[in-house]
């Protein structure tokens, strides 16, 4: 099930995807709290602005190094356990929204991600319980400040700046993470492809660690780590991730001001 949240004449919705794919079937209220009860209302694709599908009310945690081949390109050993950071709330945007380049960095760099959503309250989370807190499943880019991330000696700032977590385009709540491939595309040339399969700790870990650190609250996400690939964005570019079975988030690349 393909869940959007969406603006459509002046009012904002979440929707499901029909049967047909060309009409959100509107509901009463976020799924994640007020179940999939509709209001009757249908809206074309067409003439829905797709937002963010979940706006974090507690935090972004992301995943460093997750994949072998992108630790190995980042000068490092893969971690032996998740290494974990968090962004703000505030760095996320939406599907087609622009990633602002902050004047502060020179290289600032693409790393597209499969996300987890988390849709129940989750402390001490055992790995064999983890997917029954997970509510579906999105799409991410971790835009990163290199430059910064690496004066700094931690990732706050290189990591965190406004626009710096595009999410979207839907939640697929039938994901099959076995399967599925990410693919970065900037300008239409591929930049990173990588399999969901091949992370180094799994989508179970990651929401048992993490939560054995922080209390998960529903709209959390979990960013899983990206491959191999990272590269520079330019005022004028345009990012494109896809991860197979939910779709491509697409976002344009602009300079401050």
């Amino acid at each position: 099930m393909k869940i959007a949240r969406f603006s459509h004449a002046g009012t904002l919705s979440f929707g499901i995807l029909d049967e047909d794919e060309r009409e959100w079937v509107v509901l009463a209220g976020d799924p994640m709290y007020a179940g999939y009860d509709t209001t009757g209302e249908r809206v074309k694709l067409a003439d829905a602005t797709l937002l963010a599908p979940v706006l974090p009310r507690s935090k972004v945690v992301a995943i460093g190094r997750n994949y072998r081949e992108h630790a190995e390109e980042m000068g490092s050993e893969p971690p032996a356990e998740p290494l974990m950071f968090l962004k703000p709330n505030t760095s996320v945007i939406g599907p087609d929204d622009a990633i602002v380049l902050p004047p502060q960095s020179e290289q600032v760099e693409h790393e597209g991600e499969l996300v987890v959503v988390i849709g129940r309250i989750g402390k001490d989370v055992q790995p064999q319980n983890a997917l029954d807190y997970v509510f579906g499943y999105t799409v991410g880019n971790d835009v990163t400040a290199r430059d910064l991330q690496r004066k700094d000696g931690q990732w706050a700032r290189g990591k965190g700046f406004d626009t710096f977590c595009p999410l979207g385009p839907v939640i697929e709540t039938e994901f099959d993470a076995a399967s599925a491939t990410i693919e970065t595309r900037v300008n239409g040339d591929v930049r990173q492809s990588g399999r969901v399969a091949d992370l180094i700790h799994g989508i179970p870990e990651l929401v048992a660690y993490a939560s054995s650190v922080w209390t998960l609250l529903p709209g959390d996400v979990i960013m899983t780590g990206t491959p191999a690939g990272v590269g520079p964005l330019a005022a004028g570019d345009r990012v494109e991730v896809t991860v197979s079975g939910i779709g491509t988030l697409s976002n344009p690349v602009r300079a401050k001001g």
